[in-house]
């Protein structure tokens, strides 16, 4: 199980366009994995150390697609793990 953490936590009830961000460590709490940072126009993922700007997006539209069935999770966790062998 990874380790995450909220690097910034501001008491606002609605996330705003700077966002929350969360730090994912290993379980050991050797090596950053990466960044999330959750916005109010959906998700960015910034693998190891990358600076927000060089992230991955996606909207929150886009997630809910993914989401919304069992299928499309598989369908898009399986594209992922492809990618990470080429």
């Amino acid at each position: 199980m990874m380790k995450v953490l909220i690097k910034k936590f501001q008491i606002d009830m609605e996330v705003k366009s700077s966002g929350i961000e969360f730090e994912i460590r290993t379980p050991d709490n050797s090596e950053q994995i990466g960044d999330c940072y959750v916005t109010m126009t959906g998700l960015i993922w910034c693998k190891g150390k990358k600076g927000k700007a060089n992230g991955i997006k996606i909207s929150w539209e886009e997630l809910t697609e993914i989401l919304k069935s069992k299928s499309a999770k598989k369908v898009a966790i399986k594209a992922v793990q492809e990618a990470a062998c080429t």
